[in-house]
């Protein structure tokens, strides 16, 4: 699904976009697309922690650990503090 934003910005600034994004064969709408996808992709804290948590998960499965093991440890950690 396709989803439309509107912003306001000021004339000179869109102009030299516009001449910049052309530098590169692309157009406006292009371009932001471009950069938005570049900052979500940046700063998605959400991605970087499952792919972080999808590391650790498979270093554990390759050392033979269960999930089993990793919650029993998580459990003895809490009790601890």
């Amino acid at each position: 699904m396709v989803s439309q934003v509107l912003i306001r910005v000021d004339k000179e600034l869109k102009n030299k976009f516009q001449r910049l994004s052309r530098t590169e064969q692309k157009s406006i709408n292009e371009k932001v697309r471009e950069l938005m996808a570049e900052y979500v992709k940046e700063h998605d804290v959400e991605a970087a922690m499952k792919s972080l948590w999808d590391e650790i998960g498979e270093s554990l499965r390759k050392k033979g650990y269960k999930a089993s093991d990793v919650n029993r440890t998580i459990k003895e950690v809490r009790r601890d503090r």
